[in-house]
């Protein structure tokens, strides 16, 4: 066999194996549409990472309905991380490109504070199946990733998810783990400054969880609740 037809067979074969793994992926995603997954991939990964130095390491994680949110957190997390949440098709191809225009010229300056343009949606989608690296390989599934819960999940499905597995603490994870460790409430009985101060939290949960009352986050806390009440939650 000649040397072009050995090419031609393994990118043929590479094909197929991106196909069947898209396919495996949107299987996984038609499962997850009618049933509450227990973990995420970056569940698993935060995890095994905390057992790297403590063996007995666990999460704090309780799935709760809907329902059983408050309110007010819905509304929160929707003016903080995603503002057209209820109208885009997943992805917001003008936001990516304004975080990339800043990103960029951050780097140009040296310094390394980022911002993403992702929304709910391709929050959604990393959180359950991807890793959290920055490469354009990953952005690029996580693109595809949100067109797919987009197609078979409806907003409050994948508002539900995203509520249920959002990292808010170094080892805290979904909206009825958060609300017990900030404010020893369940969800549903989260008031409006909770809520925005919750997802005031979501971009460095890690950083949150031990630096609870710094002037920024209660700046951001106070500009969130002022915008709740311009969102909608589906």
């Amino acid at each position: 066999m000649s040397k072009t037809r050995i090419a031609g067979a393994a990118i043929l074969l590479g094909v197929f194996a991106l196909l069947l793994y898209q396919f495996s992926l949107f299987v996984m995603v038609l499962w997850i549409s009618v049933n509450n997954p227990s973990s995420s991939a970056f569940m698993k990964a935060t995890l095994a990472e905390l057992r790297a130095s403590d063996p007995a390491a666990q999460l704090e994680h309780q799935w709760v309905p809907y329902a059983q949110i408050s309110l007010h957190l819905k509304h929160a997390v929707i003016a903080s991380e995603d503002s057209n949440f209820t109208d885009h098709d997943g992805v917001e191809w003008n936001a990516i490109r304004k975080a990339w225009e800043y990103n960029l010229r951050q780097a140009e300056r040296g310094k390394s504070k980022l911002r993403g343009g992702s929304t709910i949606t391709q929050q959604l989608a990393k959180n359950l199946f991807l890793s959290g690296s920055r490469t354009y390989l990953r952005k690029g599934q996580e693109l595809i990733l949100a067109y797919m819960i987009e197609a078979v999940m409806s907003k409050r499905r994948i508002l539900e998810l995203y509520l249920n597995l959002a990292q808010w603490g170094t080892d805290v994870f979904g909206a009825q783990a958060a609300a017990r460790h900030y404010f020893h409430v369940d969800a549903s009985r989260l008031n409006s400054y909770q809520a925005a101060q919750l997802a005031a939290m979501l971009p460095n949960p890690d950083y949150y969880d031990i630096h609870r009352n710094t002037a920024y986050l209660r700046s951001r806390t106070a500009t969130i609740q002022k915008r709740m009440r311009l969102v909608e939650a589906p």
